[in-house]
């Protein structure tokens, strides 16, 4: 009935939505950080493998505009913002649906651009712009960058993706309810698993049972392809067949989230199958949850997730709490056994844009995850949270799903 209740207050809660203002004023922003010349970003055309899993925008197009439609172009230079979209094309519209063109009445208050134009007009502009500035700004390596060099040989190319990447670390209050809102549907998902999950049972089904949660929620997709990880495949840290059948006592490890209005989630959690934990299993998650309880208590502006070896960075206090804590069967301390990041930033894309040098600051959203994972014992064990750094430390988004190992057994044993 909890579960009901829930499911149904999620799906009825009000769509949070980013307004035209916070768009205008994060492309001012870029404006001033690329001063020195005009930057052009293309957001996603439709492709084939669209049938196969939708369409979904350019991430930093997307942040910069909130333009969802395919075929658009976004050209800033400091003095002008310019929007290029496709003409009308009716035999496309019959199979993918009615755009919106450059052409439409009220397009402006549409896209929230003052100038919206057909992306035929691109060259021309991107030429006047280049009268004044001769630098272009473009994601390198792709087509686009290419046809953009093609039109401006002489033209100075810069990469804007970290320009980008440090505007979108740190989230608004509307991103971080949107946030909260995956992760939310996402908590429903994993208790519905914890309900299934039992001996005989594949782990397919699991990953079936929070898909289900997702859409019947309205979320739009997986905020990554499901890990679903029973016994040995828990070892494996992007294991994502889901094709093995549980066994009685195993460790289910599942790392699953849904993507909602555009941000992602980001959750693991590991549970027994059918059987409490063992000894030796609960030794293990209580070192990892030991782990992950520390960093949260770092976690705080001005630190940095860093490396193993830099000193106050997360990654460090996770390893230096994991090689302290316990040993393998030849007594060897157990940090080798923790083998991936401690965490990363969250937002429109689960592994979201970031630039390594920055500290920490208000505002960010970032995981929590550490793990072990020992194949000798067959044991792998992780727990990841999503957690919004705070003014003087953090909070956990993700709060609501158990970590305690009494409050798991006690949730399993319903």
């Amino acid at each position: 009935m909890r579960f009901l209740l829930l499911a149904l207050t999620l799906a009825t809660l009000p769509a949070v939505e980013i307004p035209a203002p916070l768009y205008q004023a994060r492309r001012a922003q870029l404006q001033k950080a690329l001063s020195d010349g005009v930057a052009v970003l293309y957001g996603h055309s439709e492709e084939p493998s669209d049938l196969r899993s939708g369409f979904f925008q350019e991430p930093n197009f997307y942040y910069l505009t909130g333009w969802s439609e395919p075929g658009a172009v976004l050209l800033i230079d400091p003095a002008r913002e310019i929007l290029f979209l496709p003409k009308k094309n009716p035999e496309a519209e019959r199979w993918t649906g009615v755009k919106a063109s450059p052409q439409d009445a009220g397009i402006q208050a549409l896209t929230g651009f003052e100038r919206v134009m057909p992306v035929e007009h691109l060259e021309r502009e991107l030429r006047k712009s280049l009268d004044e500035y001769g630098r272009i700004h473009a994601l390198p390596g792709t087509p686009q960058a290419a046809k953009l060099q093609a039109v401006a040989p002489l033209a100075e190319m810069k990469d804007p993706r970290m320009a980008i990447a440090r505007l979108r670390m740190k989230k608004s209050p509307e991103e971080i309810a949107l946030i909260e809102r995956a992760t939310g549907v996402s908590l429903e998902g994993h208790r519905a698993a914890w309900k299934r999950a039992a001996p005989g049972l594949y782990e397919y089904q699991i990953a079936a049972s929070m898909t289900q949660v997702f859409q019947e929620n309205g979320c739009q997709r997986h905020a990554y392809a499901p890990i679903v990880g029973a016994g040995p495949n828990a070892l494996t840290l992007h294991y994502s067949r889901n094709t093995r059948r549980m066994d009685q006592g195993e460790l289910l490890l599942m790392d699953v989230a849904a993507e909602c209005s555009g941000y992602a989630s980001d959750i693991s959690r590991t549970i027994p199958v059918g059987a409490k934990f063992s000894p030796r299993q609960r030794e293990i998650y209580e070192i990892v949850l030991g782990a992950q309880k520390a960093v949260i208590d770092a976690v705080k502006p001005g630190v940095r997730i860093g490396g193993r070896t830099m000193p106050g960075g997360l990654q460090k206090v996770a390893f230096d709490y994991i090689n302290t804590h316990g040993q393998d069967r030849q007594g060897n301390p157990l940090g080798k056994y923790f083998t991936h990041g401690i965490g990363h930033h969250v937002g429109l894309e689960v592994h979201d844009a970031f630039d390594p040098m920055m500290e920490l600051q208000a505002g960010m959203v970032i995981t929590v995850e550490p793990g072990i994972y020992i194949p000798e014992e067959n044991i792998g064990v992780r727990i990841e949270d999503v957690v919004l750094v705070t003014g003087n430390g953090a909070r956990i988004l993700s709060a609501g799903l158990p970590r305690e190992v009494e409050e798991i057994e006690k949730a399993l044993a319903r």
